[in-house]
């Protein structure tokens, strides 16, 4: 899939030759979406380019998460960056193991970028938490320090539905009146109490720890760190008109 560039954008290809833009412009553009600034301090060197190839781009594909699967996508479809949320670098690198090297041989053979928003496009307008609040219609927005607090008019039964995977809900499963949303994995004591003082009687996010389940104030809803970041990830793809590339974690469920 190839692009074309108008207004600092990339653009499918409709057969007229491909303008490729440097990638200090497309960096420009990245860190306008979500500021360097806004990420939390423990994502310092782990966004923005963190995997360095071509300097000029004719094609961007965007994904929540470098994997091996994503990679080959990308690098089948012959882009020169993939932009993702996570960063396949988390830990400082001083050994290339086997695996590692499997996921940066056709990364560095190919010259392909790699541009990381984490925390950053968390806490950006239009981000990950805007994203999920916009599919859940939520209203009366208050913003927290990571997160955010909305009035919900849906049932639990529809919120499954919209995020496309099943939901657990841990303690009263009433309908959420007032429902705090943190993409990602969230339940922390901290922006919980936050939540609360936001009036908020539902707390949504993923990845709930049996410490924080046992003193639940509120009512918790458990959804997957997938379904609530990917999308915000495939907004943006939409948005700029690059190739999102899906690759949602296999799960079964059995009762």
């Amino acid at each position: 899939m190839l692009y074309i560039t108008c207004s600092n954008k990339l653009y499918l290809n409709q057969g007229v030759d491909i303008i490729p833009m440097e990638i200090g412009a497309i960096i420009k553009e990245l860190e306008a979406v979500a500021p360097p600034e806004m990420a939390e301090e423990f994502d310092n060197g782990r966004i923005g380019l963190v995997i360095e190839g071509k300097t000029e781009i004719s094609g961007i594909a965007c994904a929540l998460d470098a994997t091996p699967a994503v990679i080959d996508a990308a690098v089948a479809a012959g882009v020169d960056m993939l932009v993702v949320h996570h960063t396949p670098l988390w830990h400082p690198v001083t050994t290339v193991s086997s695996s590692l090297g499997s996921l940066l041989r056709p990364i560095l053979g190919s010259g392909m970028n790699v541009y990381v928003l984490h925390t950053n496009y968390d806490h950006a307008p239009g981000g990950i938490n805007d994203t999920l609040a916009g599919m859940l219609r939520l209203s009366d927005i208050d913003r927290m320090s990571l997160g955010l607090t909305g009035t919900c008019s849906l049932t639990f039964q529809e919120i499954s539905r919209i995020l496309n995977v099943p939901l657990r809900v841990w303690g009263e499963a009433r309908f959420p009146k007032r429902l705090a949303v943190v993409g990602g994995s969230g339940f922390d004591a901290v922006i919980i109490a936050e939540a609360i003082s936001c009036g908020a009687d539902t707390f949504l996010s993923s990845e709930l720890k049996h410490s924080v389940l046992r003193n639940m104030p509120v009512t918790f809803v458990e959804a997957t760190h997938y379904a609530l970041e990917a999308p915000g990830m495939k907004k943006l793809a939409e948005e700029h008109n690059w190739l999102y590339i899906d690759d949602i974690p296999r799960m079964c469920i059995w009762m």
